[in-house]
């Protein structure tokens, strides 16, 4: 905890950069962003997709930067490896008690990114999550600035939220049984493995124009070996869908 704190006690723990000033992002996902990343200092939300959050994630810890998780117990950290995430600079709390917001507040001072859940909170959340109080959400924002962290909150809501990114899935990329198999348009719906899935990212932010992107997952290799990339979508027609 000391080196994930950005307070460490001995001179080989390595001090995360501030200098940089936004955190980086999948490429894919830079051209629906504002300054092409997540400003350092700002509180994002982030509705829909979770394989978007685990992108990003991926991205921030390959960078060397540190992210802390508050909640979201059944979040995937095998996807966050697949997609090329550094396990060891992600710490998690995946039931942080009756208030995860004071848990990710003491978190952004050592974090690069904090992601907050608000819908598997404890007492003070309800069941599919609630906005936080304008006054305290003004104490936090203050404390992400200073830390020039970013805070990003899902399931729930944040009053003034400088940066909101909405993720949904539109279709699912066939991975055909048979390795011989290599035409897609001549794979039957609902057989075989799902290979990939498209999905739609807008992202929205005050005195900007909502920018739109649609993007893909795609999975290589089995087991060990596994891995999946995130990248621009190859064209406007849409990956054929399985099992709708």
């Amino acid at each position: 905890m000391a080196a994930m704190s950005g307070r460490p006690d001995q001179r080989t723990v390595e001090v995360r950069d501030r200098s940089v000033a936004v955190l980086p992002v999948p490429d894919a996902l830079s051209e629906a962003l504002p300054h092409s990343g997540i400003p350092r200092g700002t509180v994002a939300r982030l509705d829909g997709a979770h394989s978007v959050l685990v992108a990003m994630i991926a991205s921030v810890t390959r960078a060397g930067g540190q992210v802390g998780i508050v909640g979201l117990p059944r979040l995937s950290l095998l996807s966050a490896a697949e997609m090329g995430a550094d396990l060891s600079r992600i710490a998690t709390i995946p039931e942080p008690g009756p208030d995860p917001v004071e848990v990710a507040a003491v978190l952004l001072d050592g974090m690069d990114l904090v992601v907050l859940d608000l819908g598997s909170g404890g007492e003070q959340m309800h069941a599919r999550g609630e906005s936080v109080a304008p006054s305290r959400a003004r104490v936090v924002m203050g404390r992400v600035r200073k830390q020039s962290s970013v805070l990003l909150v899902t399931g729930g809501m944040w009053p003034g939220a400088q940066l909101t990114v909405e993720a949904r899935v539109l279709t699912y990329r066939h991975s055909p049984i048979l390795a011989a198999a290599t035409d897609l348009d001549a794979a039957r719906s609902g057989y075989g493995r799902i290979g990939g899935m498209r999905l739609q990212v807008t992202a929205s932010s005050r005195g900007r124009q909502s920018e739109s992107v649609e993007v893909e997952l795609l999975a290589g290799g089995h087991g060990a070996d596994r891995t999946v990339e995130m990248v621009a979508a190859r064209s406007a027609r849409p990956a054929l869908a399985v099992a709708n």
